[in-house]
């Protein structure tokens, strides 16, 4: 039997590199002789976090449009041009049977390169708002997996197939380890647990609004798992010095998240297609904040999604200061509402997600 070779391009955040890990490792084990190849953006994370889940990765140049700096695009297009040839390069090179685009910057020129040259591609798309590459992409994918109903709005109908986001392996797992859960953070079994996460950058309106509010925090009987996010992390420990013996975990980042969501009776979170696709499938109360800070508002469209089926609440960034810690200190005590939000949102779950785009990137290259 040939050994079949893959590429898998994107990332840029831990919700776009995650779902491209997950699905290499699901091909690995379908396939075990298979080689997989990734392609990031060379100064993003993916280029930390693919060689520790075992995989090698090339960069690209590649860098994101600047919407408020018009001139700095000048830029912006000569590492595009220069990402071009170096995609083209590397398939030649590596000559895939398949390229796989999981969103972020680099899955553009990588995918525009490898349909140019007459290799399959399959899109990932995330978002229930779909992005300007992958609408420009979709024209030539042999494939497009999508996690959200009514998406051939954005794309062809045929070659449209929902299969959900995939998401880490481990969370599943989880699912029902409260008290270790609790005993790994070092907080009560008998109280509420809130946790806050803006994803491993941090979201500067989320650290902020509950900074803002520790005292109303201080003042319940609700304790907190904190992820701050990279950039955050010292001005939180300082906020917090005034807070001895409140009881409360925080960090930069979590380690071990499949912890983190067992302990939590509700989650503040950012609402990233690869974090709903999380809460979905552990049955997470969740408040949502979209951050504005993304291409097409595509947040605000994702949680719009939940919150129109009474599936997660949402907070918009600007109100966020205002009503966040308020919201969520008085949605943490009605255990009535957070029964029907874990009960709805779990009814907007994909299970096996990987599994499934395994299945179509296995049929398009048994097809070629």
């Amino acid at each position: 039997m040939k050994q079949y070779k893959v590429i898998i391009s994107g990332g840029g955040t831990g919700g776009h590199i995650f779902p491209a890990i997950s699905i290499a490792n699901t091909l690995k084990k379908r396939l075990p002789d298979v080689e997989i190849l990734f392609v990031g953006a060379e100064d993003r994370m993916e280029m930390e976090k693919v060689p520790a889940a075992g995989y090698p990765i090339i960069g690209l140049p590649v860098k994101g449009f600047d919407r408020t700096h018009l001139f700095h695009n000048i830029k912006v297009i000569q590492c595009l041009l220069k990402s071009l040839g170096l995609a083209k390069r590397t398939i030649q090179e590596f000559r895939p049977d398949i390229a796989v685009g999981v969103g972020g910057y680099a899955s553009g020129p990588t995918l525009w390169m490898a349909s140019s040259l007459g290799i399959p591609t399959l899109i990932q798309e995330q978002n229930s708002y779909a992005g300007v590459t992958n609408k420009l992409l979709a024209k030539k994918a042999d494939r497009i997996c999508v996690a959200y109903e009514g998406m051939e709005k954005f794309f062809p109908k045929d070659k449209i197939v929902i299969t959900g986001n995939p998401v880490r392996q481990d969370l599943e797992e989880a699912i029902g380890k409260r008290e270790e859960a609790l005993r790994f953070f070092g907080l009560d079994p008998m109280k509420k647990t809130l946790l806050v996460v803006g994803g491993s950058l941090g979201a500067r309106t989320i650290n902020h609004s509950i900074q803002g509010d520790l005292d109303k925090l201080f003042a319940s009987d609700v304790q907190v798992i904190w992820q701050t996010g990279r950039y955050y992390q010292e001005e939180a420990l300082a906020h917090l010095k005034a807070y001895r013996g409140m009881p409360i975990w925080c960090s930069d980042f979590i380690t071990r998240m499949d912890y983190a969501y067992a302990a939590a009776d509700l989650v503040i979170s950012r609402a990233g297609a690869g974090s709903i696709s999380e809460l979905c499938i552990l049955k997470k109360p969740a408040i949502l904040v979209p951050s504005p800070n993304v291409a097409e508002d595509h947040q605000t469209k994702n949680a719009l999604a939940l919150a129109n089926q009474d599936a997660a609440v949402m907070v918009r960034d600007a109100e966020a200061k205002a009503m966040l810690v308020e919201t969520a200190l008085s949605l943490i005590q009605d255990d009535a509402k957070l029964a029907s939000l874990s009960e709805n949102i779990h009814k907007m779950a994909h299970f096996h997600s990987a599994e499934q785009i395994v299945d179509e990137i296995v049929r398009i290259i048994e097809r070629k």
